[in-house]
């Protein structure tokens, strides 16, 4: 059964994936309240403003806003479907911290109705989603839920995995093949019907615990190929051998694609999300584990290998180019340039460091602390500069000349000056 959605759709969480999702329904003529705990960002959508810098979200969100399908509130209403799209970070012992889910959940619960809809977007370990059905069915007994294990049912249950990549977000929302598991075979097509309002790729159905698996693989085959990447450039640079000729030899390989080495792994979901699945089997996955490991290690090694420069110096004054955690966007989540920007501060207080970025404007909070740091532009820090440090390949920075850089010692972690 390929059914219609028709109805009212709110979204919980009104971040990276949150509102790009809301724009991709509401631009389709479907009634879309967008729900966020901060007042800012409410009250500047109401406006059809956007503080998110993504190609064509703006624009988007200032046509749905302007049509009236497109709405704001701190409040969650009744609707026909609720999308949660809120953050799970890990906790210190790298376990998922659901706190916001089930925040999600608890503000829900009181509005639904027979017939409802439950999407959880959030990336989660295996069981969330039936954990949100089970909160549910804790809150509103009067619902029949799936793990009542009835024949009738009157909420659905199911999750959606987000699968894009920032900077190409509103292309890939639509063009992506897209994830549905469904808490039962009923939830996952109920689920698929909202996704077929716009989702271009095709909607593959299963179980809601493999749905959350694939999200949480499909993240932790990027970080063990980046770990292998990262690695191949520790032991090369031992060696004394140039990986970035290792690599391109390699990759002439018909069966060879290695990705390129940086300065750690940075992103919202990247460097999370393989822990859920170490916590979930933490016997099993020995690869995954050391994966993170050397990928975590990684922003370490680069501040060591900086500071060991500076110290050749009498007085030296440091550039490090970049701290968004990847190139030609604004977002910063988890980025390992901060990391390494922090360990250099903390390890030389005396230090002189110039940080550029062309996409952030004030010093992240996590660098806020440390008064050898100061944001200079791109050009004027290269210039000021004994030794710089590129840590993000962003577009601006691949223009600057190599005269600029004659003389200096250059840390190139990203291989775009090679």
């Amino acid at each position: 059964m390929n059914d219609v959605f028709q109805g009212r759709v709110v979204i919980v969480g009104m971040g990276y994936i949150g509102l790009p999702t809301a724009v991709a329904i509401a631009t389709r003529g479907i009634d879309v309240v967008g729900v966020d705990i901060n007042p800012d960002v409410v009250n500047a959508l109401s406006r059809g403003e956007v503080a998110l810098v993504e190609p064509d979200l703006a624009v988007g969100v200032k046509g749905a806003v302007a049509m009236g399908h497109l709405t704001a509130s701190l409040e969650i209403p009744q609707a026909d479907a609720f999308i949660i799209a809120v953050p799970t970070p890990f906790h210190h012992d790298k376990t998922a911290d659901l706190s916001c889910v089930e925040a999600a959940v608890r503000q829900i619960a009181p509005v639904l109705r027979p017939g409802n809809i439950v999407i959880l977007e959030s990336t989660c370990p295996p069981g969330t989603t039936e954990k949100v059905c089970e909160w549910v069915a804790d809150l509103r007994p009067d619902l029949k839920t799936p793990i009542h294990g009835e024949g009738r049912t009157d909420v659905f249950f199911a999750h959606c995995p987000e699968r894009v990549l920032p900077g190409r977000i509103m292309i890939e929302i639509i063009m992506n093949d897209r994830v549905v598991g469904g808490l039962t075979p009923a939830c996952a097509e109920k689920a698929a019907s909202i996704y077929r309002l716009f989702a271009k790729g095709e909607i593959l159905l299963t179980d809601a615990a493999s749905a959350e698996m694939a999200k949480l693989a499909e993240n932790a085959y990027r970080d063990v190929n980046l770990a292998f990447a990262n690695e191949i450039s520790l032991i090369s640079e031992s060696l004394h051998i140039d990986v970035w000729e290792v690599i391109r030899l390699a990759n002439r390989h018909p069966r060879v694609t290695i990705l390129n080495p940086g300065p750690g792994v940075g992103g919202h979901c990247i460097p999370v999300d393989p822990w859920f699945i170490v916590s979930a089997a933490p016997d099993m996955a020995k690869l995954i584990r050391a994966a993170r490991e050397v990928n975590d290690h990684r922003p370490h090694h680069v501040a060591e290998q900086v500071v060991e420069k500076a110290r050749q110096f009498r007085a030296p004054t440091v550039a490090c180019l970049g701290l968004t955690f990847k190139a030609n966007v604004d977002d910063i989540r988890e980025s390992p340039a901060i990391d390494v920007v922090g360990l250099i501060a903390q390890a030389m207080p005396e230090l002189s460091i110039l940080v550029a970025d062309p996409y952030v404007h004030t010093l992240p909070e996590r660098l806020g602390n440390y008064a050898n740091l100061k944001l200079e532009s791109p050009f004027k820090a290269v210039e000021k500069a004994d030794i710089v440090v590129l840590l993000v390949e962003h577009e601006t920075f691949r223009s600057l000349k190599n005269t600029r850089l004659s003389g200096k010692v250059v840390y190139d972690t990203r291989g775009i000056w090679h």
